[in-house]
């Protein structure tokens, strides 16, 4: 039964113990492993990932932890399909040719040799929502099988004024699950759509430059005969370029924005601008792996409390400024691994839990979620029986801090924990600075929330925290150069400048609640009013 917020605190009587001490050299020293030249970025399907997996695999058994993947083994098979792109025969609307990176980014994440497209027609659903619980719904039946859907980025309420109607109906600025690229494309798909475009502004949170930066290669599961296959060709239109395209079909785009933030908006035709494209594909599967551990239960086994982190990074690429080819992907997210590990070596110095508690290294979260979505269709725990989710992704680096950055906060009853496990360090939790740019759903967890299991997100750059050298500005500043300089980039590399107490200490937090929950019988609940509550809400009898 959900206790309410304050209860859930005052029976969380752990959290008044002393942190456990996670040691900021350990962390390091996994880091500079895995984020060194040998490991070769990491990349899904190559010579470093076998190099991780085996690493990782040697860490869990060390710790004398119990395997936990396929066939009673350390892994769980992941096959991906890597898609490319060649250079288009045909790309075009209205007859008027397209740029490919120029007017238009696109690609598949269909495992076919072609795309072909003829003479589709477009039709704009505005925001592409759907959400009876916010009784929106921006289809209103239109039929999409085999027409190009052209969507808006972000929600319905991102750009409203203040005395509009739908103002404060998602969440403002802060961008809901409905504002994502990736579901929109998933609406696309299920509603048979035989391509989706979306219209790039600032509401995505990055520059036409990162949309075009995948250079027209995707990643997708390998989906079976029976399952719904992504959609032949997804991807954007710049703004430039779509207000050319509205226009030449006697439409006014920025008029039309404004229709669209009502719930009375109707779907409508670019009425002589059918789509076109013909451009090669080439396609392989890749086979990639998740790596799992546990430590069993000692009175509820069959519920589990999971921490998790991409052990996966960009690889090798081209040579940059420097010659450097190697993208190790230190912070981004060998930190998190550490971090994992970390967390696994406290659970079993004791004592033992009550509750399972599963650590994951999720593999190809820089292509799409992908290793944590596998799992989350064939989880070890089933998803209804699994307590809460948390997630390391990116910490910031420069050292402790008086508060912790908070990722989608207000979601669940989750974040009155966390309150309580920072007061324990004597510290703050402050939110996100930019919810905008949607963070909350661009990292592994989502990929269990969506299925309505809670979740926390340790993700450094959702805005500067108040560093104790150098207060905000500091911590603005760090964020500012990292993301700037060295996200994905091959300047993201343990550096001898790094100080680690910060992380060490952001690990704690996490490790505080887990532990809690692992000796309770809680069960956290999300709030009303989110997208994810009527999910968890359907699988209650099962934690009765």
């Amino acid at each position: 039964m959900k206790l309410p917020a304050l209860a859930f605190l005052l029976a969380s009587t752990p959290l008044a113990a002393a942190p456990p001490a996670v040691d900021p050299a350990r962390l390091a020293e996994t880091v500079k492993i895995l984020a060194s030249d040998a490991f070769e970025g990491r990349g899904p399907g190559t010579p470093g990932e076998t190099k991780t997996i085996d690493y990782l695999v040697g860490r869990f058994k060390a710790l004398g932890l119990q395997p936990a993947g396929d066939k009673g083994g350390w892994t769980q098979a992941v096959p991906l399909v890597r898609t490319q792109l060649g250079t288009p025969e045909t790309l075009a609307a209205g007859g008027k040719a397209l740029a490919m990176g120029k007017d238009i980014y696109a690609t598949t994440v269909r495992p076919i040799d072609r795309v072909a497209i003829a003479a589709a027609p477009m039709v704009f659903v505005g925001y592409g929502v759907s959400a009876p619980e916010k009784q929106w719904d921006d289809f209103k039946g239109v039929d999409l099988k085999g027409k190009v859907a052209v969507f808006l980025i972000n929600d319905p309420d991102y750009d409203a004024a203040a005395d509009e109607p739908v103002a404060g109906r998602f969440s403002g600025k802060a961008m809901t699950y409905y504002g994502r690229w990736t579901y929109k494309y998933e609406e696309a798909a299920r509603r048979g759509a035989i391509a989706a475009l979306i219209v790039h502004d600032m509401g995505a949170g990055y520059g036409w430059s990162t949309v075009v930066a995948g250079g027209g290669g995707n990643y997708d599961l390998l989906r079976g005969a029976g399952e719904r296959q992504g959609l032949p060709l997804q991807g954007w239109l710049s703004g430039e370029a779509a207000g050319a395209l509205f226009q030449a079909a006697g439409l006014d785009l920025a008029a039309l924005r404004v229709a669209a933030r009502r719930a009375d908006f109707q779907p409508v035709e670019l009425k002589g601008q059918s789509f076109d494209a013909a451009i090669p594909v080439s396609h392989e599967v890749v086979q990639s792996h998740n790596v799992l551990a546990k430590l069993p239960g000692t009175t509820h086994a069959d519920e589990a409390i999971v921490y998790a982190a991409h052990w996966d990074a960009y690889g090798l690429g081209t040579p940059d400024a420097e010659n450097k080819r190697v993208r190790p992907g230190a912070n981004d997210d060998a930190l998190g691994v550490a971090a994992v590990l970390e967390a696994a070596r406290l659970f079993v110095a004791g004592p033992k839990p009550a509750r399972s508690i599963v650590f994951a290294a999720w593999t190809a979260e820089e292509r799409g979620l992908l290793g944590s979505e596998a799992y989350a269709r064939k989880p070890l725990v089933p998803l209804e029986k699994t307590v809460a989710n948390f997630t390391y992704d990116i910490f910031q680096t420069a050292g402790r801090a008086h508060d912790v950055v908070q990722i989608g906060g207000g979601q669940s009853d989750l974040d009155d924990a966390l309150v309580a496990a920072a007061r324990a360090q004597g510290r703050t939790v402050t939110p996100d600075a930019r919810p905008e740019r949607g963070l909350f759903y661009r990292a592994d967890h989502f990929s269990l929330a969506k299925r309505g299991v809670p979740v926390l997100l340790m993700m450094g750059i959702g805005g500067g925290a108040d560093l104790v050298n150098g207060g905000r500005a500091a911590g603005d500043a760090w964020v500012k150069d990292y993301t700037d300089r060295c996200y994905h980039k091959s300047c993201d590399a343990y550096g001898a400048d790094w100080n680690l107490e910060g992380a060490a200490e952001d690990t704690a937090l996490f490790v505080t609640i887990g532990r809690d929950l692992a000796n309770s019988r809680r069960w956290p609940a999300w709030r009303a009013g989110t997208e994810f509550k009527a999910l968890r809400d359907k699988s209650a009898a099962a934690r009765k």
